[in-house]
């Protein structure tokens, strides 16, 4: 019989965030793969457990990923951590998590910190509709083409940034948000955690030669349909676009009426001619 494999989230500063599941688990599988086993011991001789670490990081994973599976299948059970927060999530794991899956190993998640969730709660943005971008990319077109969709994306979207690479990130998106609301959130749940809210161009002000890793909050685009009249959308469009702001499917339907001035059972037969569910 295989063993599981458990991702288990650990501290992203406050070593005391760690859950007591957390460490029962760290306490009890065979084996423990970390993004850095360095900072993984301090993580462990922290809490007093001793445990065989092996590292599994971007540049060996897929290497790693198969030993792991071999190790699973042959019953050991192995807790994946990262350096910090929720493995998977703009951090190694993916892979040993396809490969698992592919191989009927059983996945359990042990929940716990996740840096961007700490800060999309703090930063005072919507919070019901949010894109996670990651780390934007190097590559400038590919970059170009990240910087292009925050600029459309009407919902709430948040991004990692390393610190030496800050000032370049905001100069960046100075240039395509105008005066939308952003919130930079640092150190989050350590000593010197702090959150800097206000325009990209306010942020960018206050933000020099900042230290720690960064969460960048970024309020949606507010006014996508503000040169765009509703009635050149696709029928599909506009009621999405009501949809989007809580209308139920009664006031959809009145409202779509009244933007295009036909009368509402006309919407509705044409919804119904499309196959569209109502």
């Amino acid at each position: 019989m295989s063993g599981n494999l458990y991702l288990v989230a650990t501290p992203i500063g406050n070593l005391n965030d760690i859950t007591l599941r957390a460490l029962e688990t760290l306490k009890n599988v065979d084996l423990i793969a970390a993004e850095d086993t360095r900072n993984t011991l301090k993580l462990l001789n922290y809490f007093e457990i001793k445990k065989p670490l092996i590292s599994y990081h971007r540049h060996n994973e897929e290497i790693k990923s198969n030993i792991l599976i071999e190790k699973l299948i042959a019953g050991q059970n192995i807790a994946l951590v990262s350096d910090a927060g929720t493995p998977g999530i703009s951090d190694p794991g993916e892979e040993v998590i396809k490969k698992a899956i592919e191989k009927g190993i059983n996945i359990i998640s042990i929940p716990g910190a996740c840096a961007m969730i700490n800060a999309l709660i703090c930063s005072g943005i919507d919070t019901k509709e949010f894109t996670f971008l990651g780390f934007l990319p190097l590559n400038k077109k590919l970059r170009k083409e990240k910087l292009d969709k925050i600029k459309t994306l009407d919902n709430t979207i948040i991004i990692y940034e390393a610190p030496h690479k800050l000032n370049t990130t905001l100069l960046d998106l100075s240039e395509i948000l105008e005066d939308r609301q952003v919130v930079l959130a640092r150190e989050l749940t350590k000593i010197h955690e702090e959150f800097i809210r206000g325009t990209i161009k306010e942020v960018l002000e206050k933000s020099e030669n900042l230290k720690g890793e960064m969460v960048i909050i970024i309020e949606g685009n507010k006014d996508k349909y503000e040169h765009n009249n509703l009635n050149d959308l696709s029928l599909e469009e506009h009621y999405k676009y009501y949809e989007e702001l809580g209308y139920d499917k009664k006031d959809i339907i009145k409202a779509i009426a009244k933007d295009r001035n036909v009368n509402k059972n006309e919407v509705y037969m044409q919804f119904t001619k499309n196959k569209k569910s109502l």
